[in-house]
């Protein structure tokens, strides 16, 4: 759509000008009119105008003083001059100055027509062409910033390369810093992110020679200039409203040291969740941790004697008092990681002794065994304690069910300790001194399933710890939980398991070797 802006002292040429422009197939957006350059040049300044049709001689300031302000301006426009035969030398001066047309008056119809058309396919194709190298320009930078990204994260080493990247922005790769920014949100907080506005604060604080951006997701990584405070850009942040966390790296020298760089910034992240106060971690937040320690279980034992009562309070006391941040910030991130991984260990432990009386209900364990799924330190105690109270809960409820049961109780008991032998319900009543229906009907009627199942799934549950963390055959392990012979054993655990047992050694084989590279790559 085009912008034209009609020029002249004389309002019935100005009125007859515009007349015209409406007559012709252009597609028009707007037009203006000014008397004088002085009224013309604010309409310039103000509105995006892509075509100027004036007249040379005009009162206050005429159409080459305007040609020529607008070019001192950088107002980028272009001239069509009306002018009479004697004005010519003037015409030959604005042709000087850029002028795309010079048109005689009186103005023939079809000479405007013509040359507007003229200069707005010349505008279009300028601009095409400008479009065109910009999508150039962003498909190298993005080109750029992958190789980086690759390289920084170790998949990448190309000597040439190297050098190329680093002569594009010497003086950054010179001098720089790695930076992470991590905004702050509690989790399932509803919103869309804002690492692009935190990309454009970034730039805005270190400029477009001293910032560049190296990932995205799942945080934004970029290159700053480490001549600059490091707190600037937490400034910026807090100014433009966002909450985050940033982290900075030593200042480095020279690309080559990206890749380490980038292994020092993620033991940096790590920490980060250690100190949820701060808006800014630097390696000095880090350098005095002290690198041994002794896990607390005393304290752990004590918290768990508490599990099954209705002291609900004890127990989130005591998870704010071991997890405390006075605490955790005494040693490396790996402390509080073991911390975490012990923790879920001990509840596992306890619901395995009740899962058999859970029915459907389930603790969500698994979603505990990585701190770094979380937003914050703050939202991973909290998950922590919640399911926590729930084991509490259970086994509170557990033990109210059971408290006039103790032939139950001891039946239960039993099982557990004599799973591997021969056993059947016969020799379970009898050890309880129940009548055999009696007991029969008192165990499915509490316990929701039948004793023959109830053995069948403590007997498998035993197996798949054997299976997953012993070496024995599994004939082997088939005796050791008490099955006569090997059929019977494989046939039970396929029905139960859906899968065979050789199988389900090997898949958790696998995973434990996807979480040793994982421990091994990331810690």
């Amino acid at each position: 759509m085009i912008n034209i802006l009609v020029v002249d002292d004389q309002k019935h040429i100005r009125d007859g000008l515009q007349a015209m422009l409406h007559q012709f197939p252009l597609e028009l957006n707007n037009i203006y009119c000014a008397a004088s350059g002085m009224e013309a040049l604010i309409l310039l300044r103000k509105h995006n105008i892509h075509i100027v049709l004036t007249d040379i001689r005009m009162p206050d300031m005429d159409g080459l003083a305007l040609m020529a302000q607008t070019k001192e301006e950088r107002i980028e426009v272009e001239y069509l001059i009306i002018s009479g035969y004697s004005d010519f030398t003037y015409a030959q001066k604005a042709i000087e100055f850029g002028a795309k047309g010079y048109l005689l008056k009186p103005l023939k119809r079809e000479d405007l027509q013509t040359s507007l058309e003229h200069v707005w396919q010349e505008i279009q194709t300028r601009q095409a062409l400008t479009h065109n190298m910009q999508h150039v320009s962003r498909l190298a930078r993005e080109t750029d910033r992958k190789g980086l990204q690759m390289f920084m994260q170790g998949a990448l080493n190309d000597e040439a390369w190297i050098l190329q990247i680093q002569e594009q922005t010497p003086a950054l790769w010179h001098h720089y810093r790695l930076c992470l920014l991590r905004e702050k949100c509690w989790i399932n907080q509803p919103g869309a992110s804002s690492v692009h506005s935190m990309e454009a604060i970034a730039y805005g604080v270190f400029g477009r020679q001293g910032c560049i951006c190296l990932q995205h997701s799942p945080y934004l990584i970029l290159a700053v200039n480490a001549a600059l405070d490091p707190n600037a850009l937490p400034a910026g942040l807090k100014e433009g409203m966002i909450d985050a966390i940033t982290v900075m790296t030593d200042p480095q020298q020279g690309l080559k040291t990206l890749p380490g760089s980038y292994a020092q910034l993620l033991e940096l992240y790590r920490h980060s969740y250690l100190f949820p106060d701060l808006c800014i971690i630097l390696p000095a937040h880090i350098e005095h941790m002290e690198q041994q320690w002794q896990l607390p279980y005393e304290e752990l034992y004590d918290l768990f004697q508490s599990v099954g009562t209705d002291n609900s309070g004890r127990i989130a006391q005591g998870i704010s008092a071991i997890f405390h941040k006075n605490v955790l910030q005494r040693y490396h991130i790996r402390y509080t990681q073991q911390l975490c991984g012990a923790t879920v260990q001990m509840m596992e432990e306890y619901e395995q002794v009740i899962r058999p009386y859970m029915g459907e209900e389930a603790l969500d364990l698994e979603s505990l065994r990585n701190l770094f799924d979380y937003p914050g330190m703050r939202d991973y105690i909290q998950a922590l304690q919640q399911q926590l109270l729930r084991l509490n809960q259970f086994y509170f409820e557990y033990k109210c069910s059971y408290r006039n049961s103790q032939e139950l109780n001891e039946a239960i008991r039993f099982i557990h300790e004599s799973y591997h032998k021969p056993l059947d319900l016969a020799m379970v009543s009898n050890h309880v001194s129940l009548n055999y229906a009696y007991f029969s009907n008192l165990f499915k009627k509490n316990i929701g399933k039948g004793f023959a199942e109830y053995l069948r799934d403590v007997r498998l549950d035993k197996a798949r710890r054997l299976l997953a963390e012993t070496d024995h055959k599994i004939v082997e392990v088939a005796a050791m939980v008490g099955y006569e012979n090997y059929k019977s054993f494989t046939r039970a655990f396929r029905l139960a398991m859906h899968i065979q047992p050789t199988e389900y050694r090997q898949m958790m084989r696998q995973k434990g070797e996807r979480e040793v590279q994982y421990h091994s790559t990331y810690l």
